[in-house]
């Protein structure tokens, strides 16, 4: 009873964010590179150490961009490029769709525009969640006794009524 969710289309601002931090990481990552002083001994280990954490900000973004959704009895997989994340769900309480409920979050960790919105935010009136998104305007709040996800798949509301169907008790709080 699993069934797959493509992932909202990329917004301007997604695709400019990203296409400005990539020229921006390598950009930079080169410069640091040229301006390493010595070759050979700490100071040019370490200079190459700091210009190499540029790519692998670049690498880490896009092996954790989001591609997708499944949601299954038990589980949210949210697909990466080569991996999924598997969110373990006992019972889903509500849900959602709130186009608005990431403005005004506060990003405590995580990717905020390279290929994605990800990790882990605060909003005052919903507390802490986790974030796996691309365009914030399309988002769908999944809420278990334990945990707070918020995800944009392509059509919020079949997501949404896909997670009525496989928890028949679970509330959509913007339908009361």
């Amino acid at each position: 009873m699993s069934r797959h969710f493509t992932v909202a289309p990329w917004p301007r601002s997604l695709t400019v964010s990203s296409l400005l931090g990539t020229i921006l990481l390598f950009g930079v990552g080169i410069a640091s590179y040229r301006a390493i002083p010595v070759r050979g001994g700490f100071t040019h280990a370490f200079g190459l150490g700091v210009t190499l954490v540029l790519p692998a900000l670049f690498v880490g973004s896009i092996l954790f961009m989001v591609r997708g959704y499944v949601l299954e009895p038990d589980a949210l997989l949210v697909e990466r490029l080569l991996h999924s994340t598997r969110i373990r769900f006992v019972g889903v309480r509500v849900v959602r769709a709130d186009p608005a409920i990431c403005r005004g979050s506060t990003r405590i960790l995580g990717n905020a525009g390279l290929f994605s919105f990800t990790g882990l935010y605060q909003h005052p009136g919903l507390g802490r969640f986790r974030l796996y998104a691309t365009d914030l305007s399309r988002s769908v709040i999944l809420e278990t006794a334990d945990r707070i996800v918020v995800v944009t798949p392509t059509s919020p509301q079949a997501f949404v009524e896909h997670v009525h169907r496989l928890f028949p008790a679970t509330r959509d709080v913007s339908a009361e």
